[in-house]
């Protein structure tokens, strides 16, 4: 087996190559020499995917920061998933959530479950929502701020 001459280890197909198979304590072993800190939460294939690249990443080179902001943009372009930016407030900021995602609020002694749609949209109770500050004014009666009422943001961006 070919050696890598940093490392001491074979190469670099052959080290992802035994990523499915090292045992947990092994993969956060790796993880830790190549992170400074552990993801909240325990996901195999995540673990091994983000240790795959960063074993490329120490072998080849990172992306050059031109190329990764083009396939950034590009995948933004070609996506199904579309955010919606507030240009009346000047806020280039987006909310990234992806579908699946599943929103949890306690409100007048309720449990309230939004989950994102593929297409951007919230669904809650079996209704659609084209925003979040929809859902947050359906389950309240009141005007909200959807991303606010939902936690995603702090407190000190503003009134209600």
């Amino acid at each position: 087996m070919n050696r890598n001459p940093n490392t001491g280890v074979g190469t670099v197909s052959a080290q992802i190559a035994a990523l499915p198979a090292l045992p947990m304590a092994e993969l956060w072993t790796l993880w830790d020499q190549h992170f400074p800190r552990r993801p909240k939460h325990i996901n195999r294939p995540f673990l091994e995917s983000r240790l795959a690249y960063r074993i490329q990443e120490m072998a080849y080179g990172a992306v050059p920061t031109g190329i990764r902001r083009h396939l950034v943009e590009a995948g933004a372009a070609h996506s199904k998933i579309k955010h919606r930016l507030d240009p009346v407030a000047g806020d280039s900021r987006q909310q990234h959530l992806m579908p699946g995602t599943v929103l949890i609020r306690e409100w007048d002694e309720r449990e309230h479950r939004v989950v994102v749609t593929p297409d951007g949209e919230c669904e809650y109770e079996g209704q659609r929502f084209r925003s979040l500050s929809a859902v947050a004014r359906h389950i309240t009666g009141v005007q909200w701020n959807g991303p606010r009422f939902f936690g995603l943001r702090g407190q000190k961006e503003g009134v209600q």
